[in-house]
């Protein structure tokens, strides 16, 4: 995946500037002033007489692109409201709409002029990184699995002007920040678009160790079947038996902090594809269940963000990856399994499978003596009903866990909401056959489903998204990235940053 470069540099004469394409974001009702208005000068009086005709109406989210002169070729207006209203969400919004203008430019280079507009240093901070990480999710392109890519992006160099509360040196550092987060949403898209023929378990775990060879601080150890047999782990290995891929526990490492400092700890649903076994799926948009390893995948783009950042604290990603094909050798509703905590399981439903992966790797976890615990999964469909594509669903044993990750949703915006667990659920898992059964009783099937992974965090704090609604959509088909920036900046967060 080819992405520009961004660097950080003082503000320039924009009327003795040269660029291919310059980028201005105007606030509404901001008169000209400075280099803007000797530059509109030279260009006689473009910009001021489209603010004039309405053509641009610098509302937020308004793009419009100029036609310049022989230095500066392009000139792209953005808009962003009223600065009484500016805010975090103005700032994703505004990012959003460069990053969206830039990739569909010819120009291969662009500067980005923020230094007139009146941000203090924390919200200068914040529009940099966002700028960073927005700007290179627009320039993602898939091509792994095309002869001839289309809509590639010709930017490879972004340079940009910092607001002036910010010092240059620290705008530098906004920006690598906002890269290496971008770089993890988008590991995490190649990772969710790439067809299960290829990303299968043993290629999940490749990933994984060409990811501890780039990072002195990450160690990688990958745990097949017989070693997971050993451990008792029974839960997950029911969810490969019918496939003819083996299945994997990945386990990552990333040491920043103390060396025995109790890590945090990010566990993911790694099903590469899910036909739903003998409890087979529908064959509309069965496809689309390559995507159902996004808690896997975000958990991949989340460590190298962590690494990247060099975050000073210890964290363990675990992968829990299996395919879930039906066969003469696969699960059948009404089996009993025995997880690796010891509980037994009657599957009444093999299409509730991400549960059964993940119970035995929540157990794993526990050797590490976690300070917390999040799994992310795409685990329900209900959850789609509850939330829509807009919010992940938060689910925790543990009050301050769960509001640390709304805040980081509303800070990154990648927005969570929290839901229940009540102890009132729990008698909807009841089997007369096993200690549980993997499914509920009809209702709150994305409660019930968290409902039955509770049953094996008792141990530590524990969190889980659902982000069956968050981490793909249909149309345009494709991965989101989701919640990488939510879980970044979560871990920032208890990183002290």
């Amino acid at each position: 995946m080819s992405q520009p470069s961004f660097t950080a540099r003082k503000a320039a004469n924009l009327a003795q500037f040269s660029t291919p394409c310059l980028v201005l974001p105007i606030f509404k009702g901001q008169k000209l002033g400075g280099g803007i208005a000797e530059l509109d000068a030279q260009m006689g009086g473009a910009i001021a007489r489209a603010l004039k005709l309405g053509d641009f109406t610098a509302e937020l989210g308004s793009a419009l692109s100029v036609l310049g002169n022989d230095r500066v070729q392009r000139i792209l207006l953005l808009g962003c409201g009223a600065v009484k209203d500016f805010d975090l969400t103005s700032s994703k919004k505004l990012a959003q709409t460069a990053g969206k203008n830039l990739a569909a430019t010819k120009a291969q280079q662009a500067h980005i002029a923020l230094e007139s507009l009146p941000l203090t240093a924390d919200d200068s901070t914040h529009l940099l990184e966002v700028l960073a990480t927005e700007i290179l999710w627009s320039c993602y392109v898939y091509s792994e699995t095309l002869s001839k890519p289309k809509n590639v992006p010709n930017l490879t160099k972004v340079s940009v002007s910092a607001p002036s509360a910010l010092a240059v040196g620290k705008a530098r550092g906004a920006l690598n920040s906002g890269v290496s987060i971008g770089e993890g949403v988008n590991f995490t898209r190649q990772l969710g678009n790439l067809p299960a023929n290829i990303c299968t378990p043993t290629y999940l775990a490749k990933q994984a160790r060409a990811l501890g060879r780039k990072h002195s601080k990450l160690s990688v150890k990958i745990l097949d079947e017989k070693k997971m047999q050993e451990l008792g782990m029974g839960s997950l290995l029911s969810v490969g038996h019918g496939s003819d891929q083996p299945s994997q526990l990945i386990v990552m490492e990333y040491k920043g902090g103390k060396a025995k400092e109790a890590p945090y700890a990010l566990v993911g649903k790694g099903i590469t594809f899910d036909t739903g076994g003998i409890s087979l799926k529908p064959s509309g948009k069965m496809d689309e269940m390559k995507f159902d390893m996004g808690g896997a995948s975000s958990v991949f783009g989340t460590v190298q963000a962590a690494v990247n950042l060099d975050l000073p604290i210890n964290l363990v990603g675990i992968v829990a990856a299996a395919e879930n094909m039906p066969s003469g050798r696969a699960t059948k509703p009404g089996d009993v399994v025995t997880s690796m905590s010891g509980q037994t399981i009657e599957i009444l439903n093999t299409d509730a499978e991400g549960r059964l992966v993940l119970c035995d790797a929540l157990t794993y976890v526990e050797r590490y003596k976690p300070k917390e615990v999040v799994d992310i999964a795409t685990l329900t469909g209900a959850i789609i009903v509850s939330l829509g594509h807009e919010a992940s669903g938060i689910f925790a044993n543990d009050d301050d866990l769960a509001e640390a990750l709304l805040a980081a949703g509303q800070r990154s915006h990648d927005r969570g909401w929290r839901m229940p667990i009540w102890q009132e659920y729990q008698k909807q898992l009841d089997s007369r056959f096993a200690d549980m059964q993997n499914i509920g009783a009809g209702t709150a099937g994305s409660v019930t489903a968290a409902c039955f992974l509770a049953r094996f965090t008792e141990k530590y704090k524990w969190a889980h998204l659902d982000v069956a609604g968050t981490s793909f959509l249909s149309s345009p088909k494709g991965a989101t990235g989701r919640p990488v920036p939510m879980l970044v900046e979560y871990l920032r967060a208890r990183a002290g940053q």
